[in-house]
């Protein structure tokens, strides 16, 4: 969209021409664009419906040859409570950060991922891949570049031809997303063009890892933080690149709806912003002040190379957006041209407002984004609505053996929240669904419109989506008496009045759940607001003129304005030399210049395009109503011309292209669940080694979105006499990568078969036949950060018993210097690490304890005090 191609169009896709050129094949991308709104995702069946998701639902891959990525992934697990059997190493990718082969991406990042969740049990949680730093974002060969994340989330596409085009110009059919613009958990969506599982990747970097790190702390930092900044849909000047403009009235209506106004439309090259929640750009280069976001933001911008992250593209990349302050951005790593279907829609921040995670919100925008990279934080979700949960009846350290009741309860955070579903989590991995309350069986929904009343019975075996669709098609039957126009989406129904005549103030919606013939209610029915908004959009008419230009030819159009007021507009070809293009911009002149259209109730002509191209000879404009609102779109236009030329749309028009923009609209969501949800369950302990374990219920909310409210309890399972001690060498909690790090683990038995360590990552060492062991922990291999370690003992009937888990955090060596005058110890530190300084007059001696310094900076000093004048020796290590 720059340089990169030397033609008329600069470098491409993102110039007018080439945007034109699909525009003559498709007619007028208006009305491409209104079908492409519309579409809906194939819902697949899942076992499990994760979404709203967790450290528990998030594998954690590292380059074990980068220690950067090492030591970022470790700062994610921590931060995010990532279990430890969720850690994946590459240990064999040494070719940097930008670009790999779809061989290498299969065989040392695809098929590791798959055998690691296939053995280690995490098939039913894993849904979120987050890439740790220095791994390639672009996966390329001859036929096609794709970005990284994207290839783990649908497969690699390669290109298809484009005529006059560069080969990357292409929109294959398989590269299109069924989950966007699906509104639905993840697991019943999953992209129907994946051949294998389904990620929601997205790659967390940056220049260093110091700023990566800031990326993440801000991203954790935003949940459920429900910001009232503003996000703005900013048009620039760049016709290529600001395309993204006829998307925004539908984000904006969407937003308004759901009762946030914080979406705003500027027309402005600006990127001097601060404090805010989101920008959507069309630039090829900008520049953002560091604090141009709050966390939990998300911003992108339209242009070819936002993805090439590392390289020297001469456009800004998206790092630009996360070094501001956002929590997630994209961009493409290959020419896309400026299709709108390879970009995010402005819908991602109506996804967001709703609940969803950075990556579900972000994926479920863009159309086809294999050539696109996502990075940031992925479970970052400002809007998330957590219940509370209380498992008042089981303490931490409580002992359990055989089977036991165990009761944790929850409460929803809202009304229209109700918790759908509770599933149990032992030390990180899923073991079983407590509780599931889909929708009864002959629950009934009303939903009175103007007046009139449509009563739903829930059918037998369904889901919240298929109750909606049900529930879409019931209002659907009696649109001539509602004269309200019903869309399912997910979990929502979207409704539009079919009323010119009517504002939205004026047609009424409200919604009731019963029981019905069923024992239980649990399907709920809630209306976004008591009468429908009326929309902010502007009525427009695409007009597209094509074919060689004749001396005499001539073009009209021929108004009805809403008064009631005819005029006609004309020009003709008088000179022989003007080619269409010229013809067209002077009927677009002349109708700018007509005085009888330029009140309230006229038209404004706009966005003026030259589409010769590719041997294709046309060119267009816009014809916008001069107020917003549907009836003052209500204009009726005949556009008409010589034989000579195709006019087009043909027939009388109104300037309603963007119809679903402009009709008064509400929202209806469909839940399922209750409202206050206790569980009881049998938990049957002789199905875990014993020990010490780490029980988890999680109870997901009743939408779309299910939101996880987690509740937690450290227990000891006892049902066999094998018990075994475990100690670590520290004698604080702190070491550094250069100290013996050992553990030793003694069991009450000698019939002991085999001791195993466990930390990041999974098994880290082990021996067999022996009941006492001492293991030196890898401490290079496992990098710096926090670190659980924990053993496995087994005995040779086969019973087994876990340890309690001890927790170390590995940071750096430091070297201590002296410096005189006065004489002062320093070395590099950890801001808020604490360390303690030993002294002696004797260096074979006993070292004592002399002061305690917790670091306020990256180097820490402590003033010495010498001993009587004599000789003094120092030593400084971690504190505990």
């Amino acid at each position: 969209m720059e340089s990169r191609l030397e033609s008329m169009h600069e470098r491409t896709g993102c110039e007018k021409g080439v945007y034109a050129a699909r525009d003559v094949v498709n007619l007028l991308v208006m009305r491409l664009l209104a079908g492409l709104l519309s579409l809906l995702a194939l819902v697949l069946a899942a076992a499990n419906l994760w979404a709203g998701g967790s450290g528990l639902n998030v594998i954690v891959v590292v380059n074990q040859n980068s220690t950067n990525s090492v030591q970022l992934g470790n700062d994610y697990c921590e931060q995010r409570g990532v279990p430890p059997q969720n850690y994946l190493r590459l240990t064999n990718w040494t070719g940097g950060a930008v670009e790999w082969s779809p061989g290498d991406f299969e065989n040392l990042l695809l098929n590791p991922l798959l055998a690691m969740i296939s053995a280690r049990g995490l098939t039913n949680q894993a849904q979120f891949v987050l890439l740790s730093m220095d791994i390639p974002y672009r996966v390329a060969d001859g036929t096609g570049q794709n970005g990284t994340t994207s290839v783990l989330f649908y497969g690699f596409k390669t290109n298809t031809a484009a005529p006059c085009l560069p080969v990357s110009c292409s929109l294959p059919d398989a590269s299109s997303n069924s989950y966007a613009f699906s509104e639905l958990p993840f697991c019943e969506a999953p992209p129907d063009t994946a051949a294998t599982n389904s990620f929601l990747a997205m790659m967390l970097t940056a220049s260093n890892v110091s700023t990566a790190d800031l990326i993440l702390s801000r991203g954790v930092a935003s949940d459920s933080t429900f910001p009232t900044q503003t996000v703005y849909l900013e048009q620039t000047s760049d016709a290529a690149r600001n395309v993204r403009f006829v998307e925004f009235d539908n984000a904006l209506m969407e937003s308004r709806i759901l009762g946030d106004n914080s979406l705003v439309w500027i027309n402005s090259d600006s990127t001097s912003f601060t404090n805010i929640l989101g920008l959507l750009a069309g630039l090829a280069g900008l520049s953002l002040p560091i604090n141009a976001f709050v966390s939990g933001a998300i911003g992108d911008s339209l242009t070819s190379y936002a993805g090439e992250m590392f390289e020297s593209s001469g456009q800004t990349s998206l790092l630009a957006f996360l070094n501001a302050g956002a929590s997630g951005s994209y961009g493409t790593i290959y020419e896309p041209c400026n299709y709108l279907q390879k970009f995010p829609n402005p819908l991602d921040y109506f996804y967001q407002e709703r609940g969803f995670c950075l990556a579900e919100a972000y994926y479920q925008s863009v159309l086809n984004p294999y050539q696109g990279v996502m990075a940031g934080e992925p479970l970052s979700a400002p809007f998330a609505r957590r219940g509370a949960a209380d498992w008042s009846t089981l303490a931490d350290g409580t002992v359990l053996t055989g089977t036991s009741a165990l009761n944790p309860s929850f409460t929803a955070a809202a009304t229209n929240l109700p918790l759908g579903q509770v599933d149990l989590f032992v030390d990180g991995s899923f073991v079983q669904t407590l509780t599931n309350l889909p929708p009864s069986t002959g629950n009934i929904l009303s939903v009175t419109l103007n007046g009139f009343t449509v009563n739903y019975a829930v059918p037998a075996d369904v889901t919240v989506a298929s109750v909606t669709t049900g529930l879409t098609a019931a209002l659907n039957a009696q649109t001539n008496s509602t004269q309200v126009q019903a869309f399912s989406v997910g979990d929502r129904i979207e409704l539009q009045s079919l009323n010119v005549a009517v504002p939205g103030n004026g047609v009424t919606l409200s919604a009731e759940s019963a029981s019905g013939s069923a024992a239980q209610l649990t399907t709920w029915l809630t209306p976004a607001r008591p009468a429908f908004l009326d929309t902010t959009a502007t009525g427009y008419l695409g007009l597209l003129v094509s074919n060689a230009l004749a001396p005499g030819d001539w073009l009209q159009l021929a108004f009805t304005i809403t008064n009631g007021t005819p005029v006609t507009v004309a020009v003709t070809n008088l000179t022989g030399s003007t080619n269409v293009a010229t013809l067209t911009q002077s009927l677009f002149n002349a109708v700018n210049a007509t005085p009888a259209l330029q009140g309230a109730d006229g038209v404004l002509a706009a966005n003026f395009a030259d589409d010769t191209f590719c041997g294709i000879v046309a060119a267009e404009f816009t014809l916008y109503a001069r107020s917003p609102g549907w009836a003052a779109a209500q204009i009726q236009v005949t556009f008409t011309a010589s034989t000579n030329l195709l006019a087009l749309p043909a027939g009388t028009n109104l300037l309603q292209d963007n119809l679903n923009d402009l009709r008064p609209r509400n929202h209806l969501y469909v839940s399922s669940g209750a409202f206050a949800l206790p569980v009881s369950f049998a938990f049957d302990t002789t199905q875990f080694p014993d020990g010490w374990h780490q029980l988890t219920a999680v109870a997901c909310e009743g939408t779309s979105v299910r939101t996880q409210t987690p509740v937690s309890r450290n227990v000891q399972i006892q049902n066999t006499a094998l018990t075994a001690t475990f100690a670590s060498s520290l004698a604080g909690t702190n070491a550094t990568l250069s100290m013996p790090l050992q553990f030793s683990v003694t069991a009450n038995e000698n019939n002991i078969s085999r001791i195993e360590l466990f930390s990041t990552g999974g098994c880290v060492g082990v021996v067999s036949n022996q009941s006492t062991a001492v293991f030196t922990a890898p401490s290079a291999m496992l990098g710096l950060g926090l670190h659980p370690f924990y053993a496995l003992v087994t005995d040779t009937a086969g019973h087994r018993y876990q340890t309690q888990t001890v927790w170390v955090r590995l940071v750096p060596s430091f070297t201590v210097s002296i410096s005189p005058v006065p004489l002062t110890l320093s070395w590099a530190a950890i801001p808020s690490q604490r360390y303690e300084v030993f002294a002696t007059t004797n260096i074979t001696g006993t070292f004592q304890p002399v002061a305690s310094v917790t670091a306020t900076s990256t180097v820490a000093q402590w003033p010495i005090s010498a001993p009587g004048g004599s000789a003094a020796f120092y030593r400084v290590q971690l504190g505990p």
